[in-house]
């Protein structure tokens, strides 16, 4: 690959995780936890792109109460990124995306948006399509990236595939997005077979993001060239002006650009891809014993299986159950069954309303 198409990563780490609760938390979110093992997914997020073949250095876009976290965490991992920019207010991956089209070397910068909360066991394969779709967005297409579907998954959203793209190494136009779907539509998608689940990982010019910008959400875009005109340096990090993108709608890069846009690519990728958005997905991706139960820490299990045991600092022990997430952190025990994860951030929001 000629040495002028180097990629610029794009990480995203101002989420919150909330659904990983009551591990996952505002103050320590799921993106900087030891999930899968020595590593947090932030710290796996810039491994994956860290061959200087194929990368530049990375463009961190993240939330101002996590500075001290990520610093310490890219210690850990020698990493240096070219910028990191801290967002002053939470406004959804739109503007963040923004933030770090405009602090692009060159307008004609290749950018690879990636979320730092999410987990790639096939980094070479994932690598692959990157590099495959680089023609495709060098042209001026807005393109994201598809994931086979293992199953009727209603944490997802869906891409429907088009045409192919001419001349491109297997990417395709994207007829519609789909919002998460329930289970019925899910399964019908499946069997129409022209679908993929959303991964929320993208490739595009700079340039090509912004006049997007400007066309479909323009006082986004007013906001956020205000907000890095008017921002300041200190140390290692930037801080866009407070005022200025506080005044940019709160968005998706989905809802903003991508389900507006004309010229949108998908290139389909199925590289050992999850978001780990619940205890569900991380009992699946995770290793099994041989009662396909799941443990993280100290646990026991007598005639139990299917469980999803999580827990450094209680020893657990459980006798003749099946199908549970049993998760604890510090002085809390949640339990629940299996398939019921997506209704933790609920069950979180609840209690803390009690409290």
């Amino acid at each position: 690959m000629p040495k002028q198409t180097l990629i610029t990563p794009v990480i995203l780490s101002g989420g919150s995780g909330t659904r990983l609760w009551p591990l996952s938390t505002q103050e320590r979110p799921k993106q900087f936890l030891n999930l899968l093992g020595p590593l947090s997914m932030f710290q796996l997020t810039f491994q994956r792109c860290a061959d200087d073949r194929i990368f530049r250095k990375p463009i961190i876009v993240g939330s101002s109460i996590h500075a001290e976290m990520m610093q310490e965490q890219m210690q850990e991992v020698g990493a240096t990124p070219n910028t990191i920019i801290l967002e002053p207010c939470a406004r959804n991956t739109a503007p963040a995306i923004a933030l770090a089209a405009l602090a692009a070397e060159n307008p004609s910068d290749l950018l690879l948006v990636m979320p730092s909360d999410h987990v790639i066991r096939n980094v070479p394969a994932f690598q692959k399509a990157v590099q495959e779709s680089i023609s495709v967005a060098q042209s001026r297409w807005l393109v994201t990236f598809g994931i086979e579907p293992t199953g009727p998954e209603t944490g997802y959203g869906y891409i429907q595939q088009g045409d192919a793209i001419v001349g491109s190494s297997g990417s395709l136009s994207v007829k519609k997005f789909v919002e998460k779907p329930n289970l019925e539509k899910a399964k019908k998608m499946l069997e129409d077979g022209d679908y993929c689940w959303n991964a929320g990982i993208f490739l595009f010019r700079a340039d090509s993001y912004l006049t997007a910008m400007e066309k479909y959400s323009p006082e986004m875009l007013v906001a956020c060239r205000s907000a890095m005109a008017d921002g300041r340096i200190a140390g290692e990090f930037f801080y866009p002006d407070l005022n200025a993108f506080a005044s940019a709608p709160s968005e998706s890069i989905d809802y903003a650009i991508m389900e507006r846009a004309e010229k949108i690519a998908v290139t389909p990728v199925n590289p050992g891809w999850s978001d780990v958005g619940s205890w569900d997905s991380l009992f699946d991706i995770s290793d099994k014993d041989d009662d396909s139960n799941v443990i993280f820490g100290k646990a026991d299990t007598i005639g139990s299986n299917h469980n999803l045991i999580h827990s450094h600092e209680l020893e657990i022990a459980v006798l003749g159950v099946e199908n549970l997430i049993i998760v604890t952190h510090e002085n809390r025990v949640v339990i629940l069954p299996r398939g019921q994860s997506q209704n933790v951030k609920k069950m979180a929001q609840q209690l803390e309303e009690k409290e």
